[in-house]
């Protein structure tokens, strides 16, 4: 049986006493570069206070979809008190303040009806709505999503970003990663030598060279591709194999959007 990981982890820990102090462990895309500072506008970092007492540390990424809201993965949630996470948009290196961030809390965590808990359900998706808003100050953007149900073509090259392992043994870069990763049709990553019937069409997967991929710390954030003349938002990073990261044939497996339109839409109205 295929065994999955989280594309999660606690990469370590930011002082909520002294929130410009980034004095945190961390992890990167497997294969990735450091980011341009201010391109990827959209992307966002989910943070966690585990014991309540202030310190919050990076679990996962997400993406900017609205001023009120991030989307993330639904296996991101580790509770849902939302007393326990803020959200860092604005970021980009995580070890020091860097003058662009905006640290706000979480009001409302609204995961997938018909998530599971089973990675290989899929449905793997969620939003947190916002304390306050996020604000235009030049480092933030609301990102583009696609229409429903569009997909892309086999060996279209898009872009993973983050701050996710960059290998198995959890080497970790202060600033945010970004790497391109070529998206695999769904016939292909369904073969058994692939992902088999666990790629679902409500997926997407990217990479399997053996080379680039998502790792831990990276679930949850966007993967990005230039379509219709602008950046858009195709998915969500869900899942990948067990051990190492970047293993050959097995892909990066992302939520597709395109797929949740019509409920990420809905579910913003329904918690303006």
């Amino acid at each position: 049986m295929i065994r999955l990981v989280l594309l999660m982890s606690c990469i370590g820990l930011i002082c909520a006493e002294q929130p410009f102090n980034h004095n945190v462990h961390n992890e990167r895309v497997v294969g990735g570069s450091d980011a341009k500072p201010n391109t990827w506008r959209w992307q966002a970092s989910l943070q966690f206070d585990s014991f309540n007492d202030g310190n919050f540390y990076h679990i996962c990424g997400g993406t900017i979809v609205d001023s009120f809201h991030i989307m993330t993965a639904a296996h991101c949630i580790l509770s849902m008190d939302p007393n326990n996470y803020r959200v860092v948009v604005g970021e980009y290196n995580l070890f020091e303040y860097d003058g662009s961030e905006q640290f706000i809390r979480v009001d409302t965590i609204i995961v997938h009806p018909d998530w599971d808990n089973y990675l290989a359900h899929g449905n793997d998706i969620a939003l947190l709505k916002l304390a306050n808003p996020v604000y235009y100050n030049g480092y933030v953007e609301i990102a583009n999503l696609p229409y429903p149900e569009q997909t892309l073509p086999h060996g279209f090259t898009c872009y993973i970003t983050g701050w996710g392992s960059m290998d198995h043994i959890g080497s970790s870069p202060d600033k945010l990663q970004v790497a391109p990763i070529n998206v695999v049709e769904h016939s292909v990553c369904s073969q058994p030598e692939w992902w088999g019937n666990i790629a679902l069409k409500t997926m997407v997967c990217a990479g399997g060279d053996g080379v680039i991929s998502g790792c831990q710390g990276d679930s949850g954030g966007p993967l990005s591709c230039f379509t219709d003349g602008a950046w858009v938002v195709h998915g969500v990073v869900s899942y990948g194999p067990s051990g190492m990261c970047n293993q050959v044939s097995k892909p990066t497996v992302f939520t597709r959007v395109s797929s949740f339109f019509n409920w990420i839409y809905s579910t913003m109205e329904q918690n303006l």
